[in-house]
């Protein structure tokens, strides 16, 4: 080989190479626009937040504070521990024997549904010893959900 060739020689990419590229750049393109089309970007944008919350569970005198006067009844605190800041709106409270309700109707504290719930925010629920409940979080929109902890009382 000529170096006098090497100097003139323009092609920087074979053609095979070339096609390739062009292939995985369409095959990309195609993934992202199905994805927005088939409405799965909504999906992926509409994840559940990342919180902690512990649950603080007293019997019998604690409760009657809150007007409990049943058996087997007691209070339960539920403080959001750490993670992200959650609409107090968005946030909801549910047990087998409880019913539900959202993190804006509970005691002493005075949650609207726009307040942001962050580390050491509570509310406090009188319940059964036998229940369950959990602590869920809803999009926006309302059409994902996600639980994001839950408790058993200590006859569940």
């Amino acid at each position: 080989m000529e170096l006098r060739n090497l100097w003139n020689d323009d092609d920087a990419v074979s053609p095979v190479i070339g096609v390739i590229l062009m292939v995985a750049i369409t095959v990309i393109l195609a993934a992202v626009i199905a994805t927005f089309v088939l409405g799965l970007g909504e999906q992926v944008s509409s994840t559940g937040p990342q919180a902690q919350f512990t649950f603080d569970y007293q019997e019998g005198d604690a409760a009657a504070d809150f007007g409990s006067d049943s058996d087997g009844s007691g209070l339960l605190t539920i403080t959001h521990a750490g993670g992200d800041t959650i609409r107090a709106g968005q946030l909801s409270v549910s047990g087998s024997e409880w019913g539900s309700g959202s993190w804006d109707e509970g005691d002493e504290h005075s949650y609207d549904s726009n307040s942001q719930i962050s580390a050491g925010d509570d509310i406090s629920v009188r319940i059964d010893s036998d229940d369950t409940i959990s602590v869920t979080w809803t999009s926006e929109t309302g059409q994902s959900s996600s639980t994001l902890r839950q408790w058993s009382g200590p006859d569940a």
